[in-house]
């Protein structure tokens, strides 16, 4: 307040600004420091993605199909193919097309949760905008909450060194954060790796029961008895050495099929049960779904046997086109599309529906379904269709 409004008793105007009221209490602990993504990524990599078929099946399938499905950029409600926005999307860096860099984006919201973006501008004269694109690996990057609870900035970490990336100075954020809905964090998404993790250790460890069981010349395990005479016992020097003949002539593969000869009163007594006691198969299949189930892949698409919820192959490649493929497309394209947005104007992302393959059997059945209706004007049926005037 000057002189003049502390004599009159007026108060200066204060300047409102549009806020969460819950914001900052999300920021109440953690007001501009980094925060660590909440697990650990390369465990969840490692064990899910790299050592189990099943889980790196389904990534690759999404992250491959969404990738394939092109995006169409719009400027003023008309498609615009030659707009820079869409240029770069063909072409996001010098390093990778289009496809291979929505290709990543797609892999690490599956096995994260979370993909970022990072916007660069190199100088290009008078052309406004981001000249190029480049995707950062999730486990390097850090969250940066401002005082209102939201993402102020982002971290990330190599080598031992970091640099914090923040808002321009006219508000924009040149990296963009893609997640998955995560109930239990402010900050990070959920992935279907993290939740899929209990089925991905009952299949790995079936897996690894049976090259146990291979590499022991697939015979149960059992006990050689020793029969001794009036309670007669091995010595302990008799019994380590009786153990490592045993281990090195008998277990292996490349034991298969050797005899055992037994004397001086030993027995072999086998003690374990068999596969089909153990519902072994079925266990390992029973887990395979759930990891499908997990990642919206049906399991006839993975060649998982003992599930018949879809008629053919086709009913259940359209389905998983439609329920995983498309949505997590749609999703990618309007977060692109709001993000470049702030650097130009006017700007809208679409998935082009039209130019995937697999959805062609449902397009046409739309485009028969428009022609049979008399009732409906040619520019009605454009639009149902989703084609411009």
């Amino acid at each position: 307040m000057n002189w003049q409004d502390r004599l009159f008793g007026r108060r200066t105007p204060v300047s409102e600004t549009k806020d969460s009221r819950a914001g900052p209490l999300i920021a109440l602990t953690a007001a501009g420091r980094p925060r660590w993504t909440p697990r650990d990524y390369g465990n969840l990599a490692r064990e899910g993605f790299a050592r189990n078929a099943v889980a790196y099946r389904c990534v690759r399938m999404i992250a491959e199909a969404c990738a394939a499905t092109p995006l169409a950029v719009f400027a003023g409600g008309v498609r615009a193919d030659d707009h820079p926005v869409a240029r770069l999307l063909r072409r996001p860096n010098p390093e990778q097309s289009g496809a291979e860099w929505l290709e990543g984006l797609y892999g690490a919201l599956q096995t994260a949760g979370n993909a970022y973006v990072e916007a660069v501008s190199p100088d290009r004269g008078d052309e406004a905008g981001p000249g190029e694109l480049w995707s950062l690996r999730p486990d390097r990057v850090q969250v940066v909450p401002g005082r209102a609870g939201w993402p102020e900035a982002y971290e990330y970490s190599v080598g031992g060194r970091s640099v914090r990336i923040g808002r321009e100075a006219d508000g924009w954020m040149p990296v963009m954060q893609l997640k998955l809905w995560n109930p239990t964090d402010d900050h990070y998404g959920f992935s279907p790796l993290e939740a899929a993790a209990a089925a991905i250790d009952v299949h790995n460890a079936s897996g690894a029961w049976n090259k146990a069981l291979l590499d022991n010349a697939a015979r149960p395990s059992g006990a050689l008895v020793f029969r001794g005479v009036d309670g007669e016992r091995l010595t302990e020097a008799q019994f380590a050495l009786l153990k490592a003949e045993l281990g090195e002539a008998h277990a292996g593969a490349g034991n298969a099929g050797r005899p055992m000869v037994l004397e001086g009163g030993l027995d072999w007594k086998p003690m374990s049960m068999s596969p089909a006691d153990m519902d072994f198969i079925a266990g390992k299949h029973a887990a395979a779904r759930e990891i499908a189930l997990a990642f919206g892949v049906p399991p006839q698409l993975l060649g998982i046997p003992g599930d018949a919820t879809y008629a053919n192959y086709r009913e259940a490649n359209a389905a998983f086109w439609r329920g995983t493929v498309v949505p997590l497309a749609r999703k990618t394209a309007g977060a692109l599309g709001g993000w470049l947005g702030g650097r130009f104007a006017d700007v809208r992302i679409e998935p082009d529906l039209d130019a995937v393959p697999a959805l062609q059997p449902e397009r046409d059945a739309l485009w028969a379904r428009l022609s049979g209706a008399g009732f409906l004007t040619d520019e009605e049926r454009r639009r149902m269709a989703g084609v411009g005037a």
